[in-house]
């Protein structure tokens, strides 16, 4: 597909390879016949209001930053492929309980099936923020590595799920309508990609300039969409002047795990990225109705009655 030019010709052509490449990497996360869990010591009960799933490359320093945020012992050494299975962690931050997953580290191919990368990116599809912890000597060839494992297991990170509305129907074919003039997906684009798919009758509706991606993944319905933030490790190592440049790039902290340098950052980022919700629903003389939904700078009277809400 990389060597194809891209142009009304070959739109057809390459939505259909597109699809058909979706739906094996499907198998891949759904096996047939069952069986298809986190494995043996991968598959971690969920505690807490969120949770978090340490991604990175073999000694990129995960098991280090677990240790020093949690308190929790995760074996380090110089050697990789220390961490063999799913260390937990909890942290307690702004009255919020956070479990931690210090995930081994996985290798390139892992969305192929090699070394255990399935089992590790199979609890990173639960996981409701990701750190990808990179080596700040090699960050951007390790991103993108990383970034191409996690897509092939239908992760989408940092982005939300397309403004695609798809709907199936027994009979009356294909209708396709926009409200924005689309610059790959026509009538001949969408008709291949759904006869890949064995879909002959369908409404879909584009609200922006979509893309054969977008429609695959919406006609998969398996995608996870999880915030992410790159965790860029052993800052000890670079300059000031590098550190300024890697402050830049979105989504990213840069910190020292060892060090626990910018620690601080890294927490209310994560808050940040977590989007967790309270609020309070009071009953009693301080409020106007019964109940009404207040913030945490509500001041309470006495025998007022409050239930907190959360939105995780």
């Amino acid at each position: 597909m990389a060597r194809t030019q891209k142009n009304k010709a070959t739109m057809g052509h390459l939505g259909l390879l597109k699809a058909r490449l979706a739906k094996l990497r499907r198998e891949l996360i759904e096996p047939k016949g069952g069986g298809g869990g986190g494995g043996e010591g991968f598959d971690v009960a969920k505690t807490g209001d969120a949770r978090i799933g340490f991604v990175g490359f073999p000694s990129v320093g995960k098991s280090t930053l677990l240790s020093n945020l949690a308190g929790v012992y995760s074996e380090v050494a110089a050697y990789e492929f220390t961490t063999l299975t799913t260390v937990p962690g909890v942290i307690k931050y702004k009255g919020a309980k956070i479990q931690l997953l210090d995930l081994p580290g996985i290798i390139e191919g892992a969305r192929d099936g090699k070394g255990r990368g399935k089992q590790v990116i199979t609890v990173a599809r639960t996981c409701s923020l990701i750190f990808i912890v990179l080596d700040v000597l090699k960050p951007l060839q390790h991103k993108k590595l990383l970034e191409h494992e996690l897509e092939g297991f239908g992760i989408r990170l940092n982005q939300s799920p397309p403004n695609i509305t798809f709907k199936r129907k027994e009979k009356g074919g294909i209708n396709l309508t926009s409200v924005v003039t689309q610059s790959e997906l026509d009538m001949d684009t969408v008709r291949t990609i759904l006869s890949e798919y064995k879909i002959h009758n369908a409404d879909i509706s584009l609200r922006y300039d979509a893309t054969a991606e977008d429609l695959i993944d919406v006609i998969e319905g398996n995608r996870v969409y999880v915030p992410c933030i790159y965790l860029l490790n052993k800052i000890d190592q670079i300059s000031i002047e590098e550190l300024d440049i890697i402050y830049k790039i979105p989504h990213c902290v840069p910190i020292s795990a060892h060090h626990k340098w910018n620690f601080d950052d890294l927490l209310e980022k994560m808050w940040q990225y977590l989007m967790l919700v309270r609020i309070a629903l009071v009953w009693g003389s301080s409020v106007k109705h019964q109940p009404q939904v207040v913030g945490r700078e509500h001041l309470l009277n006495d025998e007022d009655v409050v239930q907190i809400v959360k939105k995780v």
